[in-house]
């Protein structure tokens, strides 16, 4: 397995940009996820600088990305771990977890405490994600209770419970 550099996405910069749409569209059957990240991209209240995460090659070319966006969860502030991407030559070699290990850092050393994700359960556990269900956090809509989970990253610290709120470009 090789061992992956990342870096965060550089503020306003066309390249990085360009290269995370490019990972998306890569990634996944259409390119609703990658006009999921230029949405979200656009909302000051969504978009955390740091916290869109890219996995690199050895020439510094990105081809991995994992980003977390503001939502809240019952009325209180937490963060929401969607889309994660690799472009599909460099899948299942490390690439993906280490932009998710690498955005989860960047969000715990700012102070944040409570992940939420929507994705399969035999691959966010190992990110010590938990299904949300135990942290008394709710989706607004249905889905399988272990898909839908969450990490509190200060885990002796108080986490918000209800039901989570996504940003708008989500669409829900």
């Amino acid at each position: 397995m090789p061992r992956w550099s990342t870096r965060a996405e550089r503020p306003g910069t066309v390249q990085d940009q360009e290269a995370v749409r490019a990972i998306n569209v890569a990634a996944f059957p259409t390119s609703t996820e990658a006009e999921l990240v230029d949405a979200l991209r656009t909302d000051p209240g969504t978009w955390i600088e740091g916290l869109s995460m890219l996995s690199l090659v050895d020439d510094g070319t990105p081809v991995g990305h994992a980003l977390l966006t503001r939502c809240m969860v019952g009325g209180q502030p937490a963060l929401a771990l969607a889309p994660c991407a690799v472009d599909p030559a460099y899948q299942r070699q490390g690439a993906g977890a280490a932009a998710i290990r690498a955005v989860l850092d960047a969000a715990r050393d700012r102070g944040e405490n409570l992940v939420v994700v929507l994705g399969h359960p035999d691959y966010y556990p190992r990110f010590d994600f938990t299904r949300a269900s135990r942290l008394g956090v709710t989706a607004p809509f249905e889905v399988p209770d272990e898909a839908f989970m969450a990490l509190a990253m200060h885990p002796t610290q108080p986490t918000p419970r209800g039901e989570i709120r996504y940003p708008e470009a989500f669409g829900v």
